[in-house]
């Protein structure tokens, strides 16, 4: 379990090399230009087994490169423990929300929020679509709907 005061948060989508880690390296650069980062505990994961032990998607880095914000991760699936010691999963889509609420009624007592990361956008945006087979402009879009997402979900949560 996280320590008392640490929150925790995944972000999930299909393949954990394109949305997720955005989604994550995104909240981790918010968290840590608020000054709170040591209060979170910080992931991202996929519903899928394709892509795991990849990096995210080269379009991906590019753009967040382009924005100033590192991003190192290694695409992994959720585990049964990360419903038990995350307190907010947040994913893309309707298939990750099914998905994943499918996978934690496996798991018992568990304590995780599974939520939609668009059900915070001030722009009504719910779904950030998956950008792999788009183009860069595709991938620049899921960077903003991210960005404003994970600013009103830190805001709520400071």
């Amino acid at each position: 379990m996280a320590a008392t005061g640490t929150k925790s948060v995944l972000f999930v989508c299909l393949g954990n090399i394109c949305r997720s880690p955005i989604a994550e390296a995104v909240f981790r650069k918010m968290a840590t230009d608020a000054g709170v980062v040591d209060k979170w505990r910080i992931d991202s994961a996929a519903t899928s087994t394709y892509e795991i032990g990849n990096p995210p998607d080269h379009r991906g880095q590019a753009c967040m490169k382009s924005h100033g914000v590192s991003m190192k991760h290694v695409a992994r699936q959720v585990t049964k423990d990360d419903f038990m010691s995350f307190d907010y999963i947040l994913c893309m889509d309707e298939n990750n929300l099914s998905e994943l609420n499918r996978k934690a009624k496996l798991v018992k007592n568990h304590h995780s929020k599974i939520e939609l990361l668009g059900s915070y956008d001030p722009q009504k945006q719910l779904i950030i679509e998956d950008p792999y087979y788009g183009s860069d402009k595709d991938f620049e879009k899921v960077y903003e709907q991210c960005v404003r997402c994970c600013k009103a979900f830190l805001e709520m949560n400071s």
